[in-house]
């Protein structure tokens, strides 16, 4: 029963005290399928397998060998795996399960060998076994195994060619021992592997590097939390500046994703990630940019000298006639985002300084205006693809310093907010177009709720063949 806990931890894995900022729920639904893909991958690799070699000693003097154990037929009944409560983890068991299995038989007594093929069939095996999950001090989810039991029920035996007559008085000793060494093998073989298992958690990441200077930290924040119905895992879900990193002026909000149980898996994802995203770039200075006047696209019809600026600032040209500008842009404050109900929320406290480029290559402050805007955007699915689209709410442009004396920014707000709602256009025609979702999640759907947004969907493995 083993494989199908692994395929049900793998699918879901990816302390500190802290609010997550993503959870992971795995629904009943979902905990089902990964028995039924489990379930499969148990009966393709059962077929044709190879086991142990068997060996042992009768009349005192007779060494036999059992060797190129294969099995032939396996009939894999419907296994049950649930969440299980009492030990915060999965209880997993399989009832019935009938193996045939063929081989060859070799013996011998001093100078004497004689071998031949035999046929065994292993009735009503059941297993049932309980693994226990949790974390590791850096984060990692952690499983052990707490209960283990496997019973045969019956083995039947047949010996053909050589002197096969020798063993058919011994079939009864040879089925008592080969039943106790199954169930003997069974469990320890069931613990090794779970141990493998946990082994491989223990190495998983729970930090991606994105480039040099960032990381998303995504260690479990807590315990999972199970309870009959579902797995739920809260993750920390924040990025990092590797080289200088200090704590955001904000912390992750408590929210809870409902439970779906018409889906097998929802994943919730708090503002606080995008926050913590937009912190790391603003604490890095990367929210800032040069633009001089050959970036500036020529459809617009704008240019940066003091000249074409002129009307705007009519002392401009006068004060410094002739000169090629350049702005830089930067946020004033960190850019913060807002999941509400149905929609999601940008401020971007902005500010613009301009400078007039003097012959030899230096520049001259001009002024300094602060500029505010609020954007608003919604995400959906169509498709198979996420959608989404952005709409500028408000922008407004105020002197905050000047070095050329005071002048109205009304025009040049009008201006600047004309070619921002340019850009948005042209923004939400890719946004339109969405980046495709995973093939492995059919019959998805997408919420935006306060403080976070939610998906949920089903699941299909792929395969080679397409999808099972």
């Amino acid at each position: 029963m083993l494989p199908l806990v692994v395929v049900v931890l793998m699918l879901i894995s990816f302390s500190r005290g802290e609010n997550p900022a993503v959870q992971v729920i795995l629904t009943n639904k979902g905990l089902q399928y990964t028995k039924h893909v489990g379930a499969g991958w148990i009966q393709e690799k059962l077929d044709g397998v190879t086991l142990p070699d068997i060996s042992g000693k009768i009349l005192g003097c007779i060494y036999y060998t059992f060797s190129g154990v294969t099995v032939t037929k396996c009939n894999f009944p419907e296994p049950s795996v649930e969440f299980y409560q009492n030990a915060t983890g999965f209880k997993s068991s399989i009832s019935g399960l009938s193996v045939a299995v063929t081989g060859v038989w070799k013996t011998h007594c001093g100078l004497i060998n004689d071998r031949g093929s035999f046929d065994l069939a292993i009735f009503n095996l059941d297993v049932s076994s309980v693994v226990e999950l949790g974390k590791d001090a850096d984060g990692h989810l952690s499983v052990a195994s707490v209960h283990c039991e496997a019973q045969v029920g019956n083995v039947d035996m047949q010996f053909r060619g050589g002197g096969s007559w020798i063993f058919q008085p011994f079939v009864k000793y040879f089925k008592g021992h080969i039943k106790a060494k199954i169930e003997a093998t069974i469990c320890p073989n069931v613990e090794e592997s779970i141990m493998n298992l946990e082994h491989h958690l223990q190495a998983m990441n729970v930090s991606f590097d994105v480039d040099d200077n960032f990381t998303f930290e995504l260690p479990l924040t807590g315990v999972p939390v199970i309870n009959a119905s579902s797995l739920n895992l809260g993750l920390k879900g924040e990025f990092y500046n590797i080289k200088t990193y200090t704590e955001p002026p904000f912390k992750a909000q408590p929210f809870s994703v409902p439970e779906q149980p018409d889906y097998m898996l929802s994943v919730g994802l708090s503002e606080f990630t995008l926050n913590s995203a937009s912190y790391v770039l603003y604490s890095a200075g990367l929210l800032q940019a040069l633009i001089n006047d050959s970036m500036i696209p020529p459809d617009l019809h704008v240019h940066l000298n003091t000249s074409w600026m002129g009307p705007y600032i009519p002392q401009l040209p006068k004060m410094f006639p002739g000169l090629l500008m350049y702005l830089q842009i930067y946020a004033r404050e960190v850019p913060m985002f807002s999941f509400q109900p149905g929609v999601v929320k940008l401020g971007f406290q902005g500010a613009v300084k301009a400078f007039a480029i003097q012959p030899n290559g230096t520049g001259t402050p001009l002024f300094k205006l602060n500029a505010d805007s609020k954007l608003s955007g919604k995400v959906w699915l169509a498709g198979g693809r996420l959608k989404g689209s952005v709409t500028l709410e408000n922008f407004t442009l105020t002197l905050a310093d000047s070095e050329v004396g005071p002048f109205e920014t009304d025009s040049l707000e009008h201006l600047m907010k004309a070619g921002l709602k340019i850009a948005v256009g042209k923004l939400n025609v890719e946004l339109g177009e969405g980046v495709v979702l995973p093939r492995m999640l059919v019959n998805t759907v997408l919420g935006v709720e306060e403080g976070f947004i939610a998906i949920s969907s089903d699941a299909q493995v792929v395969t080679d063949r397409g999808f099972n």
